[in-house]
């Protein structure tokens, strides 16, 4: 089943047959910096992608002689813009132990049989969904340190305390925390790959 909302409104979608078999694909994305005197890059995660659902769903009205489009335009219809959203529908995919929240990304249709007066009677769509959460949505599912834990940080070429201050404590004005927590005398001369500590918060 799918589940469609709609702003102020739900729709439920059932589908004739259950898929066979369907993918998931999930990645992330890490950013590799060369650094002089190391055999190999340094990884750096810089963001998780979006998780895609592939299947094939079929739909048969050969017996019933009637338009299978009548079916597959309801799929179909989740790439359309909704008006008063002003962009696709989410939706949910809901079948068993199984629950995707996302968007109807791409729909590749192909219709197989037909009545004699041409209208089509059997179809497979392959449908690829990708996973939509917004950012608050997100952000309450990652479990982030806090300022007040002691972190170790591996210095990227370029990266500067105050730098990594903004990022830890909001405030780049803190760099001098840092620098106290590691002896650094002089900010302006860092080593790139050289490990940190980043120091809590009292």
């Amino acid at each position: 089943m799918i589940i469609v909302d709609r702003g102020n409104s739900k729709e439920n979608i059932e589908v004739l047959f259950n898929p066979s078999e369907y993918a998931m694909d999930a990645s992330n994305h890490y950013k590799w910096e060369r650094v002089p005197g190391l055999s190999m890059p340094v990884g750096q995660f810089v963001s998780g992608n979006t998780t895609t659902l592939t299947m094939d769903l079929f739909f048969d009205t050969y017996e019933k002689g009637t338009d299978v489009r009548d079916y597959t335009k309801k799929i179909t219809g989740l790439l359309d813009v909704e008006r008063e959203l002003h962009a696709p529908p989410v939706c949910r995919f809901v079948w068993g132990s199984v629950d995707f929240k996302g968007v109807v990304e791409k729909v590749a249709h192909s219709f197989t049989m037909f009545l004699d007066s041409g209208i089509p009677v059997r179809a497979k769509l392959k449908v690829t969904f990708r996973s939509w959460y917004t950012k608050e949505e997100q952000l309450q599912h990652i479990p982030r340190h806090s300022s007040d834990r002691t972190k170790q940080k591996m210095l990227s070429q370029g990266e500067e305390l105050w730098m990594i201050a903004a990022h830890e404590y909001k405030d780049p004005g803190m760099w001098r925390e840092i620098a106290k927590a590691n002896r650094i005398d002089n900010p302006a001369r860092l080593q790139t790959g050289r490990r940190i500590t980043v120091p809590r918060l009292d």
